[in-house]
């Protein structure tokens, strides 16, 4: 916090937008609030750089109000036209937004300006219908803005925004790197020059300058850090410990058992990651709330979401779907299972913690092949990460401790045959996940020790993966009894029905239904198949080059030859000659002895 009272900025902000932010315990502003606040009140375009966490939220919304009360003093607001669009990278962050925006407008100044908030994951008929009842401010995603615009029939929000006052891109990083650089580019060739744009993320990329250069006019650039050496918040302490492969579900399982976590977010490598520990942790955790989060959840993830805020002693397992923008200041761990595969999300991802000025920590476990990310960290995203081993007590993992752990995990999955499929799509989805890592010069596929990764998985079996080796299986512990595996049952039953009729057919055929297209895909390892896809690229990028170099000799072999005239003299005869054929004044005997058929 800066030692700034929102009174007395200048230019000076009215009297409600004031007291709404007193009364939400906001004496002083943030250094990012300080420099940003003025200049988007002075009618500029400003891109933002602030670490993760120091009130960029505010930094647009409390200009953004301002600018519409001082709108409404000139000319009323109309009720059917948008004045300020909000777009956010997902639709949590838009929601949280739309959140603290509802917060402003129940002050009785305010509560005449309309608001809305527009995401995936329901009819375009609903979001529809409520522009068309009003909605002044809207907080939007990406593509369900696009959507909209196309939607002129109806609609025509690209008429409603002809006197749009700012546009605010959050997380405009995030955005690109979510592919949405060509949705961005549309949604601004519908939106009036005449606006202010705001550009807010934690992190600046040149896909983000480029867009600097296309969609605003001679903007302010405001970087505003902590302290020259990180990029984190000043309060956030980060460890990393160094974990057998075997162990590193023990060892998280063993910190979480140690420690009274109030609230905890876990990164999670991929989907099926999420779903598969989201059945195991439970059973070791009976008395944590285990919640489980993850893209592929379309309609369940407000829902889950809002019982995380609202829940104590609990955890929440995701994935880097919630690496931006998420603010519950309750939070006291990020822990995470292995690094992103970008380092820039690293920031990110511990940034879900130690937000406005409170404390927390993050925990990352790395593999004694990967030490060497500690050091590439520092230089690359100014993170250090501090040895959990020599700064806290060290957790011992016993032989009993890691038997009795692994009795568990078979069991659970002998019981339910859904926990050892999501098992074995999670090791496998987590495998492919690990090729495609940005610093793979550092965390190199080919040194990891598959099958002790399967056992910290508790895997029954290991999957039919070409990558797997022999070293790999002697590596593996799976169950000391002899499990016949077509006998493991569904609980669910309709599943349980439908897999015994396919195991009867695997029985008569030897081939089981659904597997046929999977065993051609799994022919290959990953990374000849990537290899491979290469070597057709580079094949087809020469042969245009060859192509391009012999293009006027070749040229010359297509062209035609030149028509003569007597050729061009006997078609004329054989059109006349239909002529008359047309016109009865020869029979088709005669036609076809002069057309000689």
């Amino acid at each position: 916090m800066v030692n700034k009272d929102w009174a007395k900025i200048s230019p000076g902000l009215s009297k409600p937008v004031i007291s709404c932010v007193n009364k939400q315990g906001f004496k002083a502003m943030t250094p990012i609030q300080a420099a940003v606040i003025p200049l988007i009140l002075s009618c500029k375009d400003v891109v933002a750089e602030a670490v993760t966490g120091s009130g960029k939220t505010l930094a647009f919304v409390v200009p953004m109000l301002e600018m519409l009360l001082k709108k409404q003093k000139d000319t009323p607001l109309r009720k059917d036209f948008v004045y300020a669009v909000i777009i956010s990278p997902t639709r949590e962050l838009a929601t949280q937004i739309h959140r603290v925006i509802e917060q402003f407008l129940q002050e009785p100044e305010l509560s005449h300006i309309t608001l809305a908030v527009l995401v995936g994951g329901r009819a375009v008929d609903g979001d529809v219908e409520t522009i068309q009842k009003g909605a002044q401010i809207v907080v939007c995603t990406p593509g369900r803005l696009e959507d909209l615009l196309a939607e002129r029939k109806q609609l025509n929000l690209a008429g409603r925004m002809r006197e749009l006052e700012i546009l605010v891109l959050d997380e405009a990083d995030r955005l690109l790197d979510l592919g949405f650089s060509a949705t961005l580019t549309t949604i601004l060739q519908y939106l009036p020059r005449q606006r202010r744009t705001g550009l807010f993320s934690a992190t600046q990329t040149k896909e983000l300058q480029d867009l600097v250069r296309a969609g605003l006019r001679n903007p302010v650039v405001v970087s505003v850090k902590e302290k020259s050496t990180i990029s984190t918040p000043i309060l956030l302490e980060n460890y990393y410990v160094i974990v057998e492969p075997q162990d590193k579900f023990l060892f998280l399982l063993n910190f979480l058992r140690n420690r009274k976590i109030t609230k905890g977010l876990f990164f999670l490598p991929t989907c099926a990651c999420v779903d598969y520990w989201a059945d195991v942790l439970p059973v070791f955790l009976p008395d944590m709330k285990v919640y489980a989060i993850h893209g592929k959840m379309k309609l369940k993830r407000s829902k889950i979401l809002e019982k995380f805020r609202a829940a104590d002693n609990t955890i929440l397992l995701c994935t880097d779907l919630l690496a931006r923008g998420l603010d519950i200041p309750e939070v006291e761990w990020v822990l995470q299972w292995e690094p992103p595969t970008n380092p820039s999300s690293l920031v990110h991802r511990v940034g879900r913690t130690a937000r406005g000025g409170a404390a927390g920590c993050s925990l990352l476990p790395l593999l004694p092949s990967e030490d060497t990310y500690v050091p590439f960290i520092k230089t690359n995203q100014m993170v250090e990460l501090k040895d959990w081993r020599n700064s806290k007590e060290e957790i011992k993992i016993s032989d009993k401790l890691r038997e009795k752990v692994l009795t568990m995990i078979h069991d659970l999955q002998k019981q339910d045959r859904s926990v050892l499929d999501k098992g074995q799509r999670a090791f496998v989805s987590h495998m492919r996940a690990y090729t495609k890592h940005e610093c793979n010069l550092l965390l190199q596929f080919k040194e990891l020790p598959l099958g002790h990764i399967a056992t910290s998985y508790g895997l029954l079996k290991l999957p039919l993966m070409p990558e797997i080796k022999q070293e790999h299986k002697d590596q593996f512990i799976g169950s000391k009894d002899q499990i016949d595996f077509n006998s493991i049952p569904y609980k669910d039953k309709q599943k349980e029905t439908s897999r015994l009729q396919k195991l009867q057919e695997y029985k008569k055929t030897g081939v089981w239904p659904s597997k046929k297209k999977k065993k051609m895909m799994q022919s290959q390892p990953w990374e000849q198949a990537k290899q491979n896809k290469e070597d057709r690229k580079q094949k087809r990028k020469k042969r245009k080059e060859l192509k391009a170099q012999n293009g006027t000799e070749g040229s010359k072999k297509k062209k035609r030859k030149a028509v003569t005239e007597a050729e061009l003299n006997e078609l004329a005869a054989d059109i006349a000659l239909m002529k008359k054929l047309k016109k009865r004044k020869i029979t088709e005997d005669q036609f076809d002895k002069e057309f000689e058929v």
